[in-house]
């Protein structure tokens, strides 16, 4: 299913550990952008659904377009809600877009057959049924629970 919510796991524990060095909501829009060409191939019925934007060119591609326009729409977002004490800055936009991107693709090679890291060269996927899918499925959900336990108690300590 594209857009799913488990990559977010992530994130959740990346925002926890770097504060305001990362960007949750920038991920988190890096996870549906990595996801528009599955479901458009879920629609159209294409025989490969992660093809073009599941390897390291597409993530790449991916991460910047991420990285450019989660900036923006962030501080929109953080200024519209009148949240003024964060702003993001560029080097934050740029790790958010690219681990969100990066490390979408490596959790998808687990359990997708047609991510090829080094498209258009290497057609193969190694990783492939490497993790089950019911480890990477609870590894992402109890890293999202854990990442937001920890959120809690760091916020705790620091009133």
């Amino acid at each position: 299913m594209p857009f799913t919510p488990l990559h977010l796991g992530v994130g959740v524990c990346c925002k926890t550990i770097g504060q305001q060095r990362f960007s949750f909501m920038i991920f988190a829009g890096t996870q549906v952008l990595m996801d528009i060409e599955p479901l458009l191939g879920l629609i159209y019925s294409w025989q490969y659904l992660h093809i073009h934007t599941h390897n390291l060119l597409g993530a790449s591609l991916i991460g910047t377009i991420a990285f450019l326009i989660g900036k923006p729409i962030s501080q929109c977002i953080l200024k519209s809600i009148k949240y003024k004490d964060w702003q993001v800055s560029w080097q934050t936009a740029a790790i958010s877009a690219y681990i969100g991107s990066f490390s979408h693709i490596f959790l998808d090679a687990f359990m997708h057959h047609d991510v090829f890291l080094f498209y258009p060269w290497i057609l193969q996927n190694p990783f492939l049924d490497m993790i089950s899918y019911s480890m990477i499925f609870y590894g992402c959900l109890f890293s999202g629970i854990f990442g937001t336990l920890l959120w809690f108690y760091v916020a705790k300590i620091r009133k």
